[in-house]
């Protein structure tokens, strides 16, 4: 028997229908879930922990507080123009259809394509990004008190379960991940925030305010690139942390069709997830600095376990008291990669549906409500993401900035589009008003700028196995993305495909006519 139907649930499929879409997924996760997945992706406790030595070491603490503040502002600038956009078209397919809906009809085929691939490799790269970061958090864990060596094939195949349990929830437990969603939550928020207080409470000393507020440090290498180029740019290259950090929250967008009241849940999903993130990973920072014992030991990967953040529990708790709290980073990493699959497997759908990825992943499993296909694809790309950390140390540096520049270059093309063609755009119920030109303008200039700066070299000397990678991998999405649509993809991909109006079209009158009352929902008020 199926469920009846409320006003706002037929609201929510009247206007997916007038976007062309059918309801498929199911449509039950409220505000608190919207922003529970966009929070828990962010997860600030994933992107400090797994990132820390990178900020000690590229300008140290006060590049770390400083940067964080310019960039959780900058970021919401860019939330802020996509909060308007997915208030407008809530969709599963979030940026690349947007690209598509608000392009001139000559340009959009073409500007949905290039979206929808950067944002395509974002997302695993994101996924990867956050899971072998736990997978590492695990196998450095597994050296406290024990004489366990963590290898790179040890640390693949860790990478490689915690995929696969992650894969095996989003197939088989769809219906619990709205309760995961609530745990995730408790944990990223209460149990972060206790955490960071232990620490700075049991703390036996604490640094001083100039240490952590004017403590500039380069180790980018001897001599480092403040002698080579200056401390400025050592400084805008530490934003990495940061930036990486407050990423994924495309997520409320990619989730909007499994939403209630999608058109104004989604964008203050967006917005909360950003802001919340914003005040608590600011809090942490500020916490784990304060509490360091003794720098220089804990920027030394021969004293800091392979994680600053492990030496500082490890100064302040002791092996078995600090074992206690990585395990729980541990859980909300985990938590963290879950959902980021979860966004990776709903974007990678709508793709499929729109006919940019083969039909085959354009399937939703009718017992399970689940687009399996694409949560498995998600997950094997993310695997093979991570194979060259077997020959290279830096592979995970280079995933997080292909996720960061991927996903965040897909979030700025609807909104330069938007920019140059305001006119197509119909608002939503969440309207910047007058001032969605200059946050759009800001939100690109932002973007471009990040874009440029992942790309730059961040080790002296630069060598294969200090090389960043991410010009290199960037430059083969273009290429690979410019390529194919040049060669063959412009010839029938024609962007979002209005899969209501080709349906009706296929099928017998008496049976259009139950397709039909969605028109007649849309035009009630």
């Amino acid at each position: 028997m199926s469920e009846a139907k409320t006003a706002v649930d037929i609201q929510d499929e009247s206007r997916l229908a007038q976007l062309g879409y059918k309801q498929e997924l199911k449509r039950d996760w409220t505000l608190m879930h919207n922003f529970g997945v966009s929070f828990s992706i962010i997860s600030v406790i994933t992107g400090i922990t797994t990132l820390f030595s990178y900020g000690l070491t590229t300008g140290g603490p006060s590049t770390m507080i400083y940067g964080w503040i310019v960039v959780s502002l900058m970021t919401f600038s860019v939330g802020l123009s996509m909060a308007e956009i997915v208030s407008a078209i809530p969709t599963s397919g979030g940026p690349y259809f947007w690209s598509a809906m608000l392009a001139p009809a000559k340009y959009g085929p073409f500007l949905s394509w290039l979206t929808g691939w950067f944002n395509f490799v974002g997302q695993f790269a994101v996924t990867t990004g956050i899971s072998f970061g736990c997978a590492g958090l695990i196998a450095t864990a597994a050296t406290i008190k024990t004489d366990f060596e963590p290898t790179a094939g040890k640390t693949l195949g860790i990478y490689a379960a915690i995929l696969a349990s992650h894969g095996l929830v989003n197939t088989f437990g769809v219906h619990v991940l709205r309760y995961l969603n609530n745990t995730s939550i408790v944990l990223h928020s209460l149990g972060v925030g206790s955490l960071a207080i232990a620490v700075v409470a049991k703390a036996p000393t604490h640094r001083s305010a100039a240490e952590v507020f004017q403590h500039f440090y380069d180790g980018t290498g001897d001599p480092g690139w403040s002698d080579r180029a200056s401390p400025a740019y050592v400084a805008i290259c530490g934003i990495l942390l940061s930036q990486y950090t407050i990423t994924g929250f495309d997520a409320s967008a990619h989730l909007s069709e499994e939403t209630h009241r999608a058109d104004w849940n989604a964008p203050i999903g967006v917005l909360m997830s950003i802001g919340v993130s914003a005040i608590f990973g600011f809090f942490l920072l500020l916490c784990l600095l304060f509490s360091i014992q003794d720098f220089a030991a804990t920027i030394d990967p021969d004293q800091n376990y392979g994680q600053p953040v492990f030496k500082i529990f490890v100064d302040v708790f002791g092996e078995s008291g600090a074992l206690a709290l990585i395990s729980l980073i541990i859980l909300c990493v985990w938590h963290c990669g879950l959902f980021s699959l979860t966004s990776n497997s709903r974007m990678m759908f709508a793709f499929s549906r729109d006919g940019a990825l083969p039909r085959f992943f354009d399937h939703v499993d009718e017992r399970f409500k689940s687009p399996i296909r694409t949560v498995w694809l998600a997950a094997f790309l993310a695997f093979c993401l991570a194979l060259p950390s077997l020959g290279s140390s830096v592979a995970f540096s280079a995933a997080t900035s292909i996720a960061t520049i991927g996903l965040y270059l897909s979030y700025a093309m609807p909104i330069l589009i938007a920019v140059i063609w305001p006119a197509n755009l119909t608002k939503g119920p969440f309207d910047l008003g007058r001032f969605s030109w200059p946050v759009g303008v800001i939100a690109c200039l932002w973007v471009l700028f990040i874009t440029v700066v992942f790309c730059l070299p961040t080790a002296n000397p630069v060598t294969d196995q200090t090389l960043n990678y991410t010009p290199v991998a960037v430059g083969i999405v273009l290429v690979g993305t410019l390529g194919t649509w040049f060669l063959w993809a412009h010839r029938w991909f024609q962007g979002p495909m209005r899969q209501i109006e080709l349906e009706t079209a296929g099928v017998p009158i008496e049976e259009q006519a139950v397709l039909e009352q969605t028109t007649v929902v849309e035009k009630m008020p």
